[in-house]
């Protein structure tokens, strides 16, 4: 699976995904680097079809009115560190990926304390 991590996002997470066989960039590594635009990544996304990994709820908006990007991985983890993201990440990967191979849209969130999640 091809992945786009945003600009608001740890490159940890890129390394995560590389490091579980997928196609992985961070916006940092476009032309335009952190500063690339939505409708950019969202056109980008859809030419190559990437999953687009963000916090920015604008890009759900944009999958209902427009149908970019293609896919959505929505991280809803409140404030964590990044090696906490990160291990998150990749402790959910596999159900994280399942999930997108059967939807457009996946929210990535964390179990608070008790939480009754299985």
């Amino acid at each position: 699976m091809k992945f786009l991590v945003d600009a608001h996002l740890p490159y940890g997470l890129v390394r995560a995904l590389r490091n579980a066989g997928h196609d992985a960039r961070h916006t940092r590594e476009l032309p335009q680097g952190n500063a690339t635009s939505d409708l950019t990544i969202c056109r980008l996304a859809t030419e190559e079809g990437c999953v687009v990994v963000s916090k920015d709820r604008d890009f759900y908006d944009s999958l209902l009115l427009r149908g970019e990007p293609p896919k959505l991985l929505l991280v809803r983890v409140g404030n964590l560190r990044k090696t906490e993201l990160t291990e998150l990440f990749a402790q959910r990967l596999s159900q994280l990926i399942t999930l997108l191979e059967q939807n457009d849209v996946v929210e990535l969130e964390r179990d608070e304390p008790g939480d009754q999640n299985f």
